[in-house]
């Protein structure tokens, strides 16, 4: 091998000539350049294309088993030095068993700890990044230093102290990525070495060739016409020993896998062919009974995966189809995973609404509770959904729904950044059959039961009021009612109807009617309760003057979720029903704008003596940050102050200043 190093030139800087330091055992690719005092420790790889240039700061040092992928730029400039875990000062220090991916640039004065992993394109200069950081795609890190441990995102500017101390720890998952590539990579020296070195490379060759004079393509194709597991599991396998798992089998008959009490098949060891040879055993012997795959990390004695790759009523000889699939995140909690094999227990509308969770950037999360905890609200947390595709998390909930079939379980929708729900909704009753309803910009919620799935009342009520009705109930809260005259409803002076003690839905809508009926001409408005919090969750107008109750039309135009802050039980309440009937498009994206850009929206409304003296009056907060919430905030205000000017605000909340006014009613 011809490895491309040179002594830096003769410059102002540099007047020794000093020259590339290599350890044997490193790997240094000749279409690599290297110049001047760098010290490239044991096991070190460095790719094509890499630019190592000690020629104006120097010098550079790079620990053992550390990787340089292609494309990496090292650089020092002339002023500006670093100390090394050696006590010595250098322009760059590169620990070990780092990653440097590609395209990086690394430009001295710089420091990159042990077990640092930096991201494809990621920029470092003046700056010292402590042990263990994993600093992802696109970043730049300047003028800082980032403690250990840490974990910068794609495309973050990490240019002050204040950016660097705020930064999220690494978490198991990251490590397990970082480590991933880094084995790739060592993968790659050794097959570079041995490419070079004839001693290595012919006996390869050899059994090579001799393997493909061998093939006889007959009986490979007997062979897998035979097999009966099925593409999917094969390719399982297969992955998991690339990853250096073991693999092992475990069975149960009916009573057992009832009762999850799993016998032990044993582990196969060898390659990709023996284990699939082992596997087939397996499931001839254990032929009427249930059988599921094992995937078992050696260095964390976890289990990573679990399968089930055979049922009794499975014909013998037929490709088994995976239908239930159970993977291990690092905190060992297990979460489901169905294929799309098995019988679906959820609607396609629930699949609209864990979309419009996931397009949102919202973690999916699950619960459930027997009948006497559903009554106690003492829920208990499903298995955690950590994937972010849409198939696997519906494949999550058919499999919890299956293992819960006598239960109540329901759906979580997590912001992750404010770490508080935005959304709950039960997706199973017993003996019920689930149906989440969406209505386009926000998430409804419907249940099917008995006779009154029918979606709305003979005597009034809309099928979104009984679904807020059903929603407000499942989740424990009380319901009331408030009336007001046109006069009241001008001054707020809202009158409380007869008292809803019932928890029963057959009752409370009666109850609900019954006050639509006795005010007919009237404004009426449902309240959502949280008895033990004290406070009202939801205010929504289901009754203005001129509606007409007798043909079961009448619509909720304005709904409020009177706080977004987490109640008790660490729930929101999302507002179920939105209207958009009084807002344009140009005011739509207003509100879309604002969101995006991280600023609150806030609203002021004015009667015609108060807007002449612009004298404006704050209309309710507007706490949440949903794009549906907001718009129904806003319809509730300008229902309420009709006849009014009533004009958006855009806040900063972090310069405590307003950025925009605009006025989208007038009299």
């Amino acid at each position: 091998m011809v490895v491309r190093k040179r002594a830096a030139p003769p410059t102002p800087w540099s007047k020794t000539l000093a020259e590339p330091q290599i350890d044997d055992s490193a790997y240094v690719h000749s279409f690599s350049n290297l110049i001047g005092e760098v010290k490239v420790g044991a096991n070190v790889l460095i790719a094509p294309g890499t630019s190592i240039r000690a020629d104006e700061g120097a010098p550079f040092a790079i620990g053992e088993s550390t990787n340089i992928q292609d494309g990496v730029v090292i650089h020092g400039l002339e002023q500006g030095r670093v100390v090394g875990n050696d006590g010595q000062e250098y322009s760059v220090w590169i620990g070990k068993q780092a990653c440097i991916t590609h395209m990086a640039l690394i430009h001295g004065p710089a420091y990159v700890g042990d077990d640092c992993f930096i991201g494809f394109r990621s920029t470092v200069f003046n700056a010292r990044i402590g042990k263990g950081c994993i600093v992802m795609m696109h970043a730049l890190i300047q003028d800082v230093e980032i403690p250990p441990g840490k974990y910068v995102p794609s495309g973050a500017v990490i240019t002050n102290q204040q950016q660097a101390d705020r930064l999220p720890d690494v978490t198991e998952s990251d490590r397990t990525f970082a480590h991933h590539v880094v084995t790739i990579n060592e993968s790659l020296r050794v097959g570079y070495q041995c490419a070079e070195n004839n001693a290595c490379i012919m006996p390869i060759r050899e059994k090579l060739e001799k393997s493909i004079n061998d093939v006889n393509e007959t009986d490979y194709r007997n062979s897998v016409a035979n097999m009966s597991l099925s593409p999917e599991i094969v390719t399982q396998v297969r992955s998991l020993l690339s990853q250096g798992h073991i693999i092992g089998t475990e069975h149960a008959n009916q009573r057992r896998f009832r009762t999850k009490s799993w016998l032990t098949y044993g582990t196969f060891k060898g390659g990709a062919k023996q284990v699939l040879a082992n596997l087939e055993a397996c499931l001839q012997n254990c032929q009427g009974e249930y059988v599921r795959l094992i995937g078992i990390d050696p260095q964390a004695k976890r289990r990573v995966l679990e399968v089930i790759i055979q049922r009794p009523d499975d014909t013998p000889g037929v490709p088994t189809r995976t239908t239930t699939t159970k993977t291990y995140t690092s905190n060992g909690r297990s979460s489901s995973v169905s294929n799309g094999n098995g019988k679906g227990h959820l609607s396609g509308d629930i699949a609209s609404q864990v979309r419009n969770l996931l397009q949102s950037g919202y973690k999916v999360g699950t619960e459930f509770a027997s009948q006497r905890r559903f009554r106690t609200k003492s829920w208990l947390t499903g298995p955690a959904i950590e994937s972010k595709r849409e198939a696997e998390v519906i494949g999550t909930l058919e499999a919890l729904v299956s293992e819960h079939n006598g239960e109540y379980v329901r759906l979580i929708g997590i912001d992750p950044n404010a770490k508080r729900r935005v959304s709950e909704t039960i997706i199973h009753r017993p003996g019920e059959t689930a149906q989440v309803q969406s209505n386009g910009s926000g998430v409804g919620k419907r249940y099917s039961q008995g006779a009154a799935s029918n979606g709305s009342s003979s005597a009034g009520l809309s099928s979104e009021t009984i679904s807020q009705v059903r929603s407000l109930l499942s989740q424990g809260y009380k319901i009331g009612t408030e009336h007001a005259n046109k006069r009241r409803f001008r001054t707020k002076s809202w009158q409380s109807c007869s008292p809803i003690n019932s928890t029963r839905e057959s009752e409370v809508i009666a109850a609900l009617e019954a006050c639509l009926a006795e005010h007919q001409g009237e404004y009426v408005r449902l309240l959502g309760i949280d008895s033990q919090a004290k406070r009202r969750v939801l205010q929504t107008i289901i009754q203005r003057p001129g509606d007409s109750s007798s043909n079961g039309s009448a619509k909720a135009t304005a709904t409020v979720a009177a706080s977004s802050s987490s109640n008790g039980n660490g729930s929101s309440y999302s507002s179920i029903s939105v209207s958009t009937q009084n807002l344009d498009a140009e005011t739509l994206n207003q509100v879309r704008s604002l969101l995006s850009q991280g600023h609150k929206i806030g609203t002021e409304h004015a009667d015609k003596r108060r807007f002449r003296t612009k004298s404006w009056q704050s209309c309710a907060p507007i706490e949440s940050s949903r794009e549906s919430d907001i718009i129904a905030a806003l319809e509730a205000c300008l229902a309420e102050h009709q006849g009014e000017y009533v004009r958006l605000l855009g806040i900063d909340t972090q310069a405590k200043r307003r950025v925009l006014e605009t006025i989208i009613q007038r009299p």
